[in-house]
């Protein structure tokens, strides 16, 4: 009972250290590092440490590059709806998930939820590293629908630098997976990491569809917001309640489905 106990205090002990970590960096809103911390606590309740492992490599890593080379990024964030700093939608929109796979994992226990939760972080990793690292490549983005080249930032839209580290980061979380859990073995993390770039692509498609996307009726320019010049914008593509994060845990979630649909079937 005392190891038990001792167990659950490291784990929460990581969980505010993770979440207040956030919030001093600035990586976090105040309302983020809740967020974070109640992630954390569902997350541990399935997968324990490693779990928690797992979750603070995505986000060490996703904080570093997000705040990498921030000058260059200004013009781009000018056109998203949030900025680098995480408020609890956000943190839901790419912890929601994991944290999900890790309460049904508590209370259902069964092999394949590894994989989804696995695939989750995958692909969360995998997507931001992709809009963070290919928003610095000196040449523009693609559209995936006209393919003709778009602004830098532009939502549904592909550069080689982008996608390079849309693999990078699917290949770091399927590797340190396979290095944390005996049931991840070498083939089950190759699946992780294709499906963790396959969500990737799914969220760039979405982005390209559905997505919200508005024209300033000062400057013409296309953004993710609802207001820019400090005047309303018009809605000219996609859905109006469908913004990032609604995309973001969309692909995550259509990733882990098929994963564990996969490892239901193969694994």
């Amino acid at each position: 009972m005392a190891i038990l106990l001792e167990n659950e205090i490291l784990l929460l002990l990581g969980i505010v250290a993770l979440a207040s970590g956030g919030f001093k960096l600035k990586a976090l809103s105040l309302s983020g590092a809740v967020g974070t911390f109640f992630v954390g606590i569902f997350i541990a309740l399935g997968f324990q440490g490693y779990g928690l492992l797992l979750i603070g490599l995505f986000f060490v890593t996703s904080s570093f590059w997000s705040k990498y080379n921030r000058n260059k990024k200004e013009k781009i964030s000018d056109m998203h709806e949030k900025g680098s700093r995480r408020d609890v939608v956000q943190v839901l929109a790419n912890g929601g998930v994991p944290a999900l796979i890790g309460v049904l994992a508590y209370f259902f226990p069964a092999d394949y939820w590894i994989y989804g939760f696995v695939t989750s972080i995958a692909v969360a990793n995998s997507d931001t590293w992709a809009s963070e690292i290919g928003s610095l490549s000196r040449k523009r983005p693609y559209s995936v629908l006209r393919m003709e080249k778009v602004e830098t930032g532009t939502s549904g839209a592909i550069s080689s630098l982008g996608t390079l580290a849309a693999i990078s980061g699917s290949a770091l979380i399927g590797i340190a997976s396979n290095i944390l859990w005996d049931d991840v073995n070498e083939i089950a993390a190759l699946f992780i990491i294709i499906i963790g770039v396959i969500g990737c692509f799914i969220d760039t498609l979405l982005g390209a569809t559905v997505q919200s996307s508005y024209q300033c009726k000062e400057c013409g320019k296309l953004v993710e917001k609802t207001l820019h010049c400090n005047r309303p914008t018009k809605l000219v593509k996609g859905k109006a309640w469908i913004n990032n994060d609604v995309v973001n845990i969309s692909s995550i979630l259509i990733a882990s489905l098929l994963i564990m649909l996969l490892s239901s079937l193969v694994m």
